[in-house]
């Protein structure tokens, strides 16, 4: 789940890549940005910068909590529950417009709803969401499907910047599970040769087109305070990797295994 400062963190031969979740979130919506237009939600500027913006009340070069007590960078998926975060960015997407409000809420109760079952505060957190929510559908004339679709859009291009981010590509042309999409339809990806990628069904406007994400690359395995591991993020080389997406050709790929 995505709470303050959550980076994504891969160990490689020569050390950490770090991928900043801003990053993360720019790649969702170069991917948002190809969507098929005749199935683009209203308020498409609003969605395309809910999906960059998602969780972006946090900055690693600001943060204290970065290190895991072996003094490491702290992946996303290691961070726990946080009430203020939650706070702070349902204020600061309502502070941009009521339709990024809306598709934050949507964001909070997905991430957290299972949290709920057994967390007083995340109950109070997602409750309140879920009353942000519906007023938010109410004063917009939204309806609930027309919410529910627009947010599976945003969830989807989270769940592939995700599947790439973290190299979580299967070998030999096998299909990795997306999600389900806005049409739910489940969806897979697919990896042609390094840095050539396909989705099946191809849900793209265009059959062939190229994203980025920046990431930084870090040699030292271990740091002894939070500064130490800033200082190194900050004055890290940047790196940008290009993937190409492609439409799927007559060749068929193999199921995962």
């Amino acid at each position: 789940m995505w709470t303050p400062e959550s980076m994504i963190v891969n160990y490689t031969e020569s050390g950490w890549e770090i991928i900043t979740q801003r990053a993360h979130g720019l790649l969702g919506a170069q991917l948002a940005w190809y969507w098929k237009n005749k199935s683009q939600p209203d308020r498409w500027v609003e969605t395309v910068l809910a999906i960059a913006e998602h969780d972006d009340t946090g900055i690693e070069f600001e943060a204290e909590n970065l290190l895991t007590a072996a003094g490491g960078p702290v992946h996303f998926a290691m961070r726990a529950f946080d009430p203020d975060h939650c706070q702070k960015l349902s204020l600061s997407s309502q502070a941009k417009s009521r339709h990024i409000a809306l598709l934050s809420a949507k964001h909070l109760i997905f991430l957290y709803r299972e949290e709920a079952k057994r967390n007083s505060r995340a109950l109070a957190v997602v409750q309140e969401q879920r009353r942000l929510l519906a007023r938010l559908r109410k004063e917009l004339g939204i309806t609930k499907v027309e919410a529910d679709r627009t947010y599976a859009l945003m969830q989807w291009c989270d769940a592939l910047s995700l599947l790439i981010c973290q190299h979580a590509l299967q070998p030999e042309q096998r299909l990795t599970e997306i999600s389900k999409g806005p049409d739910k339809k489940s969806y897979q990806l697919v990896q042609l040769a390094p840095a050539v990628l396909s989705v099946s069904p191809w849900p793209f406007v265009k059959n062939r087109f190229k994203v980025s994400v920046e990431s930084r690359y870090i040699p030292q395995l271990s740091f002894g305070s939070a500064k130490e591991f800033r200082e190194a993020l900050y004055g890290a080389a940047v790196k940008e990797t290009v993937y190409e997406l492609k439409a799927p050709g007559k060749g068929k790929a193999r199921p995962g295994m």
